[in-house]
């Protein structure tokens, strides 16, 4: 039972560490580098930021009831940034991409090693979110 508790809580500190790491990382593109975010960057972030805070009082009052809700806006950011990345990498879907605005969805400021781009970075960590959330879901189910 004592394991099963730590086990969560690395869970839950892992998805949150996740999303900090996001955070400080998207503004570090924008703030630093001075990169302007696109209208589908600034949706990702919409799903993001929240976490840091969410998680972070999760982690601190041991709430293991946010995995519910934190699989489900991960889910829909991963999709987010599984459309935007693919919009990037996929020539028939750039191709078809409505425009998003004053910069480009379809623009990569990043490309390391080929394919890691801010969007895939964005789609890591909402998958190390949902996965430590679904993880932490099933322990929780299993110790009531």
């Amino acid at each position: 039972m004592n394991n099963t508790k730590d086990n969560r809580e690395s869970l839950l500190f892992i998805a949150w560490a996740a999303s900090v790491i996001a955070m400080f990382g998207s503004l570090y593109f924008s703030e630093i580098r001075q990169y302007e975010p696109c209208a589908l960057c600034w949706y990702q972030r919409i799903a993001m930021y929240p976490f840091v805070i969410i998680l972070g009082i999760a982690v601190i009052t041991k709430d293991y009831r946010i995995s519910l809700y934190s699989m489900i806006l991960s889910g829909i950011g991963a999709c987010i940034s599984l459309y935007h990345y693919s919009i990037q990498k996929v020539s028939f879907l750039a191709d078809h991409a409505a425009s998003c605005g004053r910069v480009p969805c379809t623009g990569e400021y990043i490309n390391w090693l080929g394919f890691i781009t801010i969007p895939f970075l964005a789609l890591i960590a909402f998958i190390i979110i949902f996965i430590c959330s679904l993880l932490l879901w099933k322990k929780t189910k299993e110790v009531k």
